[in-house]
């Protein structure tokens, strides 16, 4: 108990800890970002401070003059894209903007908004004492860096993520160590009072029972040791041997039905000839008697129950159908979670051991065929063909 608590304190001190460490990153770069910014816009005021200046060269003929007053006024603004409009939206000067965006009176009216989205527009004092506006964006650089907080951000929700399922995947792989232990631990237990079993039945053999009682205490036995062995084998590596499909699934199918209520219409439709398929007969009866067993508890107790067994290729189609309550669509593959229930007594095991069965021991896919609430559902299981 001690050590999961501490455990449990450990891993929030991450969590905590991890959280301050990216708030204060995030905080850090907008701060560096905004103080950039602010940078940029004090170097556009000083622009225009200086630009009436500036400007007295270039109404001067001497062309070295305005030369030498280009060059401060470029080295000042350096790759800041700028456009500075008279009092009448006359555009008097632009730098670091493609002359194609400032073609026609439509280009300017877009260029401008870009530029407004950016930043606010600077008053100029012009020639004459007329007043002008300075619009300027963000310079390249800036650009680059608005997008790092959002780089990081992705970044880290990323690493959230693998770390969240790793913790999935291992919380998932404990719960089948405690799923798998509980079934061997089953059929450990099961196996010592069905031994005796065993003898108490060859003992009756020799009293005046009647066969038949024998008969059906000896098909119980069996069924206790097939349901042993089912057991057993969760957890390890089933073997596979190459078997008639048909027979199995047609054998799994009629015990059902001699052991169901006689209100459900039990309908079979299964090929003549033989299907062979790498199967292990205790595991796939088993996921063929899940998949019965829900359809009859849909149904509840009184209804059509088809078990349809086809061939296509080099592929082999065993569809069981009901006229139960139907799944919701939404529901489709959580029906396959461990735990996922709609009974009041139900563990949630069933469809997930089928699902384990057929795609991780028999390389096949399980899945809901159809379903329509009300009407009922067809589980499809595909199988490959030897």
């Amino acid at each position: 108990m001690t050590v999961s608590l501490n455990r449990n304190l450990i891993r929030w001190i991450i969590v905590v800890s991890s959280f301050i460490i990216i708030s204060l990153i995030l905080w850090n770069t907008y701060t560096f970002f905004q103080n950039f910014k602010m940078e940029e816009r004090n170097k556009m005021k000083t622009w225009t401070f200086a630009y009436p200046e500036y400007s007295k060269f270039f109404y001067q003929d001497d062309a070295e003059l305005n030369l030498v007053a280009d060059k401060v006024v470029a080295d000042t603004t350096v790759t800041t894209p700028m456009l500075l409009l008279d009092e009448n939206d006359r555009i008097l000067s632009h730098r670091n903007i493609d002359s194609t965006l400032i073609k026609s009176p439509k280009d300017i009216v877009k260029t401008l908004n870009d530029l407004m989205s950016q930043n606010d527009p600077i008053s100029v004092t012009l020639k004459d004492d007329k007043k002008g506006k300075l619009y300027y964006g963000n310079s390249p650089l800036l650009n680059k860096l608005k997008y790092y907080p959002l780089a990081l951000l992705l970044i880290i929700l990323l690493f959230a993520a693998v770390v969240y399922f790793f913790y999935r995947s291992s919380k998932i792989a404990d719960q089948n160590k405690l799923w798998t232990g509980m079934a061997k631990e089953t059929a450990h237990q099961i196996g010592t009072p069905l031994s005796s079993l065993v003898g108490w039945t060859e003992i009756l053999k020799t009293e005046n029972v009647n066969p038949e009682y024998i008969v059906e205490i000896e098909k119980d036995i069996d069924r206790l040791q097939t349901i042993t062995e089912r057991f057993s084998k969760i957890g390890s590596a089933p073997t596979l041997k190459t078997m008639d499909i048909v027979e199995v699934t047609k054998s799994s199918y009629e015990y059902l039905k001699l052991r169901s209520s006689k209100l459900i219409n039990f309908e079979i439709i299964i090929p003549e000839t033989e299907i062979q398929v790498n199967l292990n007969e205790q595991l796939f009866s088993w996921t063929i008697e899940n998949l019965v067993k829900n359809a009859i508890d849909a149904m509840k107790g009184k209804g059509d129950l088809k078990l349809e067994l086809t061939q296509l290729e080099n592929q082999v189609f065993i569809n069981i159908s009901d006229t139960g309550k139907g799944i919701p669509k939404s529901s489709f593959a959580k029906i396959f979670e461990p735990g996922y229930t709609t009974k009041k007594r139900g563990w949630g095991l069933g469809l997930s051991l089928a699902k384990r069965i057929v795609e991780d021991y028999h390389n096949g896919k399980i899945k809901v065929l159809t379903s329509e609430l009300g009407k009922g559902t067809t589980i499809q299981i595909i199988l490959k063909q030897v």
